[in-house]
This record gives structure tokens, sequence and C-alpha cells, in this order.
């Protein structure tokens, strides 16, 4: 059992810490503040924001717009809104992470342990955490809770374990779990929490509303310099090496892959990208913008899911679930509802379980899943 006390992870299973192990799995998210306050949200804010692949300026006018701009003035607004989705446990994204570890946990016989990109747990912390207790641990397999590969999210988890593990100078190999994007296990996951909705509501819409991400990251991202942002037809070729690293592509083939499982007709979907920061150019369409249009096409009966996000959190709870319906509702819209993410659900427990199996079976064959390089 994991008990979670603000933010502390305390393991009360004793019995993963006297036994020998050799591997464990180390399990990724984004991380949430301590509380839902102004205090807890500003060195969460700042340590977020100052991540060069999340705002990808240079150090000075980072500093600058993050310390000086952004975080003073987004602290108080964004505590409001965690209030709104607190619970008695605590922050929904780091209640579901822990319990999706257990659940995981009860089904291996590695130790799995659990660490946040920021606030905490801190990986830092964990990594050491691991080699205390298991001071003959081999290998770890890292394990990114993101379906799509985005510098903001993918990259910087792996990238931050692999120089924190490089600098403590762990003997210990780490084996990452690629993007999973459009593995048949995820889909099975998402098309398994999609279909109730569908078989209660058949005439709906559905809307896959993805995290956004700047145009640039997109474009920095591309190994063959032919982004699709400047050829449309990138996307959707059947093979190009952009693909491996292409949020845009990956996003676009996870709806593909969902809406052909449940046979959802093409009229009847729509994508889009949400959570925008800053006044460059990110992914289009918005997912403001589209739930403003749809009504007056006619479209009053909405379900909206957010595919990028195994974890329901603030982007999908207060986001999605509150305002988006707020926004949907008000433009003309009748009915709206928000499909959970994955959370605990036992597919998805299984499919952690298969990709982390064939991750270690593929790294012990080959080098296994490199980063992008730009």
């Amino acid at each position: 059992m994991v008990v979670l006390q603000t933010s502390t992870l305390i393991f009360a299973n004793k019995r993963y810490f006297t036994e020998m192990h050799s591997t464990a799995i180390l399990l990724l998210n984004l991380g949430s503040p301590d509380a839902p306050t102004a205090a807890a949200l500003k060195p969460y804010l700042t340590e977020f924001l100052m991540d060069k692949r999340v705002i990808d300026k240079p150090y000075l006018l980072r500093a600058l717009l993050v310390k000086g701009i952004i975080v003073p003035g987004r602290a108080p607004k964004s505590a409001e809104k965690y209030l709104s989705i607190w619970t008695k446990e605590g922050s929904p994204l780091i209640t579901h992470s822990v319990k999706l570890q257990q659940l995981v946990q009860n089904k291996v016989s590695w130790p799995v342990y659990l660490s946040m990109r920021y606030g905490a747990p801190a990986t830092v912390d964990v990594l050491q955490k691991m080699h205390e207790e298991h001071p003959e641990l081999k290998e770890i397999i890292v394990f990114p809770l993101y379906p799509h590969y985005a510098m903001s999210s993918f990259e910087t988890a792996v990238v931050q374990v692999t120089e924190l593990h490089q600098r403590k100078g762990y003997k210990s190999s780490l084996l990452t779990v690629p993007p999973f994007y459009n593995h048949p296990a995820y889909i099975n996951a998402l098309a398994g929490t999609i279909q109730p909705y569908l078989q209660q509501n058949p005439e709906a819409h559905f809307l896959f509303s993805y995290h956004g991400i700047p145009e640039r990251h997109v474009k920095k991202t591309d190994c063959t310099g032919a982004t699709c942002l400047q050829a449309a037809q990138c996307c959707s070729l059947p093979q190009s090496p952009a693909h491996a690293y292409c949020y845009r592509h990956q996003v676009m083939e996870t709806t593909r892959l969902v809406v052909e499982k449940l046979q959802i007709k093409a009229a009847n979907h729509s994508v889009s990208f949400q959570s925008r920061l800053g006044r460059d150019p990110w992914l289009k369409p918005s997912t403001d913008d589209i739930l403003t249009r749809l009504p007056a096409k006619g479209i009053k009966n909405l379900l909206v899911l957010c595919p990028a996000f195994v974890s329901d959190c603030l982007e999908t709870l207060e986001e999605i679930e509150v305002e988006g319906k707020e926004i949907f509702l008000h433009s003309g819209g009748q009915q709206y509802a928000m499909i959970p993410a994955l959370n605990e659900n036992a597919a998805w427990v299984n499919c952690v379980i298969e990709l982390a199996e064939t991750a270690l079976k593929e790294n012990a064959a080959s080098k296994g899943f490199q980063l992008w390089k730009g």
C-alpha cells in the first residue's frame, strides 16, 4: 500500500525493500503543486516554466518572463483553479498516479516507483531511494506517462532522469519506454473508456482535445526539415523519419486508430489543441475556438476526451470539464460531457505492464529508444 501525505510518498509494503531486485520500474508524470495556494504555486510554476524545453527562450529572457511576469500574475489564478478540483486526498494527478503505481505493483514482481518532473516526489530523491533500497539494481525501466513525443513532456522527463542518473554515477542502466501513441494496448484502453459513452449517446460528436504545443517545437524536432507545418501532407505520409518525434503526427495517429476501432464516422469527430500559453503560434485549431464554433454548425451534443493525459488533472477537470462546458453551452450547445482519462482503468494498468515488459525485452536486444537529437 502507498500512503500519500502532502508532498511525500510513504511506502508501507516492506517486502519490496527486503527482496533482492535487479530490475525496477520508474513511472514519470508531470507533477503538481503541494497545495492549492498561491504560495505553493509560485515555486511549482517557476520550476515548470523555467524548463528550457517548455519555454525555449534564452535563459535571461525566460527568467524575466517567468519570474517577473508570468508567475506573479498566474499563481493566484492557478491556485483558485486548483482549489476547485482539489480533493481530500490532494491533487488529482498525484492521487491517480499513486493509485496506478499501486495497481501495477500488485501485478508485477519488480518494485515500482513514481516521480514527478516538477514538484514532489522529485526524481532526484526517488532515484536515490531506488538505489538505496536495491543496491543490486541493474536496470531501471523508465516509463514516461506521456503517450506522445514532445519536447515539453516526454523529452524533458527522460532528459532529466538521464542527467540525474549520470551525475550521481549510478551503475544501473536506464531502459526507456518509447511513446506509445499507436500501441494496440493503449488504443484498446482508450477505446474501452469511450465505448460506454458511444453506446449511451450514439448521436454525439466526439472532440479529441490534445494538449497544445508551440509550432516551433514541432519544427525543432523535425529531423527531415520538411515539417508538416510547411507541407500539409507530412502527417499523413505512410512513413517518415519525422514521425518518431512529431507530436502532431502522433496525436493524429492516435485519433485515427481510435476512430477506426470504434467505427466513428469522419463527420462525428474533431481534433483540437488546448492549454495555450503566451502569444506565439501554437498548434491549431484551439479547443476554445472549436467549442465556440461547433454549435453554429448544428452540433449540440458533445463528448470530449483528452487522450494526451493518462491521469485526470487541472487541464481535464477544470479546463475541459468546467470551462469547456461553459464555453460550449454559452455558444448554443445543449449536451456536454467529458470522458475521464485512463486513470486506474484495468486495461490501462495491463497496458503499462505490457509496455514495460516489451521495453525490457527490446532494450536487451538492441540499443533501445533514442531521444531526438537536434
